[in-house]
């Protein structure tokens, strides 16, 4: 029942940057996970021909989703593909989603989830203005399917921010939640393990959180600390920088001891978000 997170400092070379993470995910598999997650952007960072990428993904003409496919099925390994600029699955010209792809060890397409919450927001670094949304549509439905590690939500990034995201995944069965990122340096050190730890508690699911760490084209810095932390907000595993697979195992009977001591899922008095769910049992 291991799971890992992949910590990697992605570059503007979509080649060598699967390369990189082809060897991480070998290291994860070697360790015994048997779900991987990489983190935000793990293929290309800093490029300004992203959303032209994802269109030739979509249309079958690109490396990125064939690699995807062929390293679960040698490696045996579920993985939680960072995220990819896809277009809609039924607009495949449309303004691209931040999409986080869930591949079993098939290499089949299980689930697909576009990031909810888009990084419009001023920072006290030197890039100083982001706006995911001039670039990507923000996404509608919060997805949670079930794995053989578990039933997993699936969050990106800024989403850390919204609770109510994570309550509505707990609510949808969520065990598990993923959450590939590329907090930037100033907001990570301020927010990124108060957040992870906080949304693990709340909904009693181990959160496995895999960030970009490190330096990137145009100067920008990524905060890393990729981490594991279990359902009592407990980290089990950290890498402030550079490149890492961290594994850590998933204890079923710990978490379901959890649950049951302290149910706050039956003691929640206010609903959860009214959000369509892809559910996939």
């Amino acid at each position: 029942m291991s799971v890992s997170v992949i910590q990697m400092a992605s570059q503007a070379d979509v080649a060598a940057n699967l390369a990189t993470a082809r060897r991480l995910l070998e290291q994860a598999a070697a360790e015994g996970a048997r779900l991987a997650v990489l983190p935000e952007n793990f293929a290309a960072m800093g490029r300004s021909d992203l959303p032209q990428l994802g269109r030739a993904e979509a249309a079958g003409e690109g490396p990125v989703l064939p690699w995807l496919k062929q390293a679960a099925r040698d490696l045996r390994l579920w993985i939680v593909a960072g995220t990819l600029p896809l277009p809609p699955d039924d607009c495949p010209q449309g303004k691209p989603n931040a999409c986080s792809l869930l591949i079993d060890e098939q290499g089949q397409r299980i689930a697909r989830y576009d990031k909810l919450h888009l990084f419009d927001a001023d920072v006290a670094d030197s890039r100083g203005c982001y706006r995911e949304s001039d670039d990507y549509a923000a996404g509608q439905r919060l997805v949670v399917a079930d794995t053989p590690m578990g039933r997993l939500g699936m969050s990106v990034c800024y989403d850390l921010r919204f609770a109510e995201l994570y309550a509505a995944l707990r609510a949808a069965g969520a065990e598990l939640i993923s959450v590939p990122s590329a907090f930037t340096t100033v907001t990570g050190e301020a927010h990124w393990e108060s957040l992870i730890r906080a949304r693990a508690i709340e909904t009693q699911c181990y959160m496995l959180a895999a960030a970009q760490g490190g330096e990137h084209p145009g100067g920008r810095t990524t905060h890393g600390h990729s981490s594991i932390v279990d359902p009592w907000g407990r980290l089990l595993r950290e890498q402030a920088a550079g490149e890492a697979a961290l594994t850590a195992g998933r204890d079923v009977a710990e978490q379901a001891a959890i649950r049951q001591r302290m149910p706050v899922q039956r003691h929640r008095r206010f609903s959860v978000p009214c959000l369509a769910t892809d559910r996939l049992e």
